[in-house]
């Protein structure tokens, strides 16, 4: 009777535990749909016939990368234009300013709590943010020259202001709803997404070049080989680890005595994940496309000359943009692992809680080794994450008509977005599934009781 009465309530379960999966993946795929139909409104005022037709110009350039990154939005000057660069931009802000400014500091040392305020502050951020980047768009839009803009004047400015904040902010809210809602990182999950939308359009335009003879077919299959082998590089990097071995030593908890434990601490080669490529892109985005917006004018004056050299100077493409974005790479790479990693503060909690590593004494030592140690490891992940995404941008300047979207930093964002996504995926399963086993386990003692 035990036994009838345990296969029901398993069985009943299993369905609970995969409803609750499904749940979550419905609700991811919900939240994405809604996000790519808000890339499809405009922006009030905007002649968008006329804007796609100039922005078809822009193929290969910033504002392509910067359309990539977007979904298509910046393309049609959607309410979703910016997207999550400005919540991006503003988190990296005040994660500085929490490493820097002492009252922030101590916030940020508040656990649970201290988290949440800084988010608050975050989000403030990401309102002033956004509304100074659209409005700035929209008043280059409105001076570009070529009547993108049937209306212009004071009140498309603060009709697109507001049209693109309040667009911004949606879209970080639904980020951060699917992170607590659904499965993975949210803002990372729209950024695949928007890539992902502009692939199907890409490998249409790759195969019509190729049946119209623009771009031979062997070129095609290079290309195909060259992304399976920076894929599989890809993945194998993010996976790899430098794990330090921690030993714990004996102590007394109460009336009983612990043994000694060892353990590992591991670090990952690429700790700054893809935080680096997206906001080097965006800064080198907004000087360039501010330079080409005021100096695009048919009888310019010596500084929208000056600012139109600059803008060609600054272009994808160019030596000195793929120059600067390499370096820009590297940098934030150690600027990020410094702004969420403190070895120190590791090798404090390790001297608190009993435990050292074999050859180095707790404390400031501890705190050196490590530091030493993530400055190695940080050095190699930000020379990898730059090998993956100029080796396209090299190719490129060989051969312009590959496709945008086949860049390197939009394959990175793709790799390490899906690897975290089945990484959440599995330990959602793994902790459901546990919470299954202590239910059947609970039913057989009440089964063998009765």
């Amino acid at each position: 009777m035990a036994t009838s009465a345990t296969n029901p309530a398993a069985a009943l379960g299993d369905i609970t535990r995969f409803a609750e999966m499904r749940k979550r993946l419905l609700f991811l795929v919900g939240a994405l749909i809604v996000y790519r139909i808000g890339t499809f409104i405009p922006v009030p005022g905007i002649d968008a016939a006329k804007f796609a037709a100039f922005f078809s110009t822009q193929n290969g350039t910033l504002l392509g990368m910067f359309n990539m990154f977007s979904g298509g939005a910046l393309q049609r000057f959607s309410i979703f234009a910016l997207n999550v660069m400005p919540y991006i931009t503003a988190s990296i802000i005040v994660q500085m300013a929490s490493m820097v400014y002492p009252p922030w500091n101590q916030i940020r040392k508040d656990g649970e709590s201290g988290r949440r305020k800084l988010m608050q502050y975050t989000r403030y951020g990401t309102v002033g943010l956004a509304a100074f980047q659209g409005f700035g768009a929209a008043l280059a839009i409105q001076n570009s020259g070529s009547n993108l803009v049937p209306n212009p004047g004071p009140q498309f400015l603060f009709v697109a202001t507001i049209s693109i904040t309040t667009g911004t902010l949606f879209v970080m809210w639904l980020g951060e709803q699917i992170t607590e809602r659904g499965i993975g990182n949210g803002i990372t999950m729209i950024i695949v997404a928007g890539i992902i939308a502009g692939l199907p359009r890409a490998i249409g335009n790759t195969l019509e070049m190729v049946r119209t003879g623009e771009m031979n077919a062997l070129v095609v299959a290079l290309i195909v080989v060259v992304v399976g082998l920076v894929t599989l590089f890809c993945v194998f990097v993010e996976r790899a680890q430098r794990k330090i071995q921690v030993n714990y030593a004996k102590r007394q908890v109460g009336r009983r005595m612990m043994q000694g434990q060892s353990t590992h601490l591991p670090f990952k080669l690429n700790m700054a994940g893809v935080i680096p490529p997206i906001f080097a892109s965006s800064l080198l985005v907004f000087p360039a496309t501010i330079a080409q917006f005021f100096g695009n004018s048919p009888n310019p004056n010596v500084i929208q000359q000056t600012l139109q050299k600059i803008a060609a100077i600054l272009n994808y493409g160019q030596p000195l943009h793929v120059v600067l974005f390499g370096l820009l790479v590297v940098g934030f790479a150690f600027f990020y692992v410094a702004l969420v990693y403190d070895a120190r503060d590791t090798a404090e909690n390790l001297k608190k809680a009993g435990a050292f590593i074999p050859g180095i004494r707790p404390g400031l030592q501890t705190g050196e080794y490590l530091d030493k140690v993530l400055t190695r490891l940080t050095l190699w992940g930000g020379l990898y994450i730059m090998a993956v995404c100029l080796l396209p941008e090299i190719i490129r300047m060989v051969n312009p008509a590959i496709p945008f979207q086949f860049g390197g930093t939009s394959l990175l964002i793709i790799v390490v977005g899906v690897m975290d996504f089945v990484a959440q995926l599995q330990s959602h399963m793994m902790s459901q599934q546990y919470e299954g086993l202590m239910k059947k386990a609970s039913l057989r003692g009440i089964g063998a009781k009765k």
